[in-house]
């Protein structure tokens, strides 16, 4: 089993920046492929961005330049650097982890998962 905890959400203005972090427990973090995921009101869950052991990385063209996910293999955890905010950014931030090295965008792709942290971005 994998625990998933996210924080780092919260309101800023378009334009502006955020950093997410997800600390990771109970199996060894070092050896899963992370990613950030997003459900904004009355949309489906989109991928965001993933990353794996090896620090191979994948982005959304929706998101590729102005986000940037990392992992800290020392502190169980991943991160995900926003820059340049947009309103349609704004969402719950899901933080998931999957057991095998593929970078993969699809929502049943995941096997473990955070509660999510809430982004906001205002015009």
């Amino acid at each position: 089993q994998v625990q998933l905890v996210e924080s780092g959400g919260g309101l800023v203005q378009a334009g502006g920046s955020l950093r997410l972090s997800c600390a990771a427990s109970g199996r060894t973090f070092s050896s899963l492929t992370m990613a950030w995921l997003r459900q904004a009101p009355g949309k489906e869950r989109e991928f965001v961005a993933a990353i794996n052991r090896y620090g191979a990385t994948y982005y959304a063209d929706s998101v590729r330049g102005r986000l940037t996910i990392s992992r800290d293999n020392a502190e169980n955890t991943v991160y995900l650097q926003m820059t340049g905010l947009k309103p349609e950014d704004t969402a719950v931030y899901l933080c998931t982890a999957r057991e095998t090295l593929t970078l993969k965008t699809m929502n049943t792709d995941y096997k473990y998962w955070g509660q999510g942290t809430q982004v906001t971005v205002s015009s």
